[in-house]
């Protein structure tokens, strides 16, 4: 089978130094792109991934930013040079029921899930050479629903409509802007679940399990890569089959 090889391709990962993005970022670095990985702040998290990173090359990097500040982002996108390939994953979650949910914790769970991303692409955009890809990772949770994660869901509904609306914009340029839609992964987000919570989370999926970090990360490598040179708007769930 023929591998796919992003050599000569240069990559931003956005929450890339945890779970999904973590894997994402060596997924494409051992698959020939020059990657950095973008982390909210310094952490030990952070310090092992450019260990691991810098294992394969030394090209690669680690930086940090808040997605979800402009001038953060900006300086970001400066630093990052020539891009082929951005992976827009940074997020964060919380729970509260509607009646609960401070206006300051909506605006901080929506500006990192969705506005960061439009503050990503929108800086990056000049320096992104033509036929690149953007991913951008929402969650399968976006269009079910979920009690308590109204902010979330509702952010994570957006980035679709983000994506759908970019795709035109850029497609022109050869630009392809596609979504991922994981399902429940095991991350630091599901660490604390009890086993009989563990064991109802992985009986939603069809296969019986829950979803692996390499398991989305595969799923953004074949966006990023030319076996997915025609693929443009579309919503790629990766679930398991909830």
């Amino acid at each position: 089978m023929t591998e796919i090889d992003l050599t000569g391709k240069t990559a931003l990962v956005t929450g890339g130094t945890r779970g999904i993005g973590r894997a994402t970022a060596l997924a494409l670095a051992r698959h020939g792109a020059t990657v950095t990985a973008v982390g909210a702040r310094p952490s030990a998290a952070a310090e092992t991934l450019a260990a691991e990173l810098k294992e394969l090359s030394a090209e690669h990097s680690v930086a940090f930013a808040d997605v979800s500040d402009p001038d953060e982002v900006a300086a970001l996108a400066g630093q990052a040079g020539e891009l082929d390939i951005v992976v827009n994953n940074a997020g964060v979650v919380s729970s509260a029921s509607v009646l609960d949910l401070e206006l300051d914790e909506w605006h901080r769970v929506v500006d990192t899930n969705l506005t960061g991303m439009f503050l990503v692409v929108r800086a990056v955009l000049p320096r992104l050479r033509d036929n690149a890809s953007i991913v951008n990772v929402t969650s399968a949770v976006a269009w079910v629903g979920m009690p308590d994660r109204a902010h979330y869901t509702a952010a994570k509904a957006g980035v679709h409509g983000l994506t759908r609306s970019l795709c035109k914009e850029l497609g022109p340029r050869g630009i392809r802007v596609n979504s991922v839609a994981p399902g429940i992964v095991e991350t630091d987000q599901v660490a604390g679940l009890m086993p009989e919570q563990r064991g109802r989370y992985a009986n939603l999926a069809a296969l019986g399990r829950l979803g692996r970090p390499d398991d989305i990360a595969d799923a953004v490598l074949f966006l990023a890569g030319d076996f997915a040179r025609f693929v443009n708007g579309a919503l790629l769930y990766v679930d398991g089959g909830i």
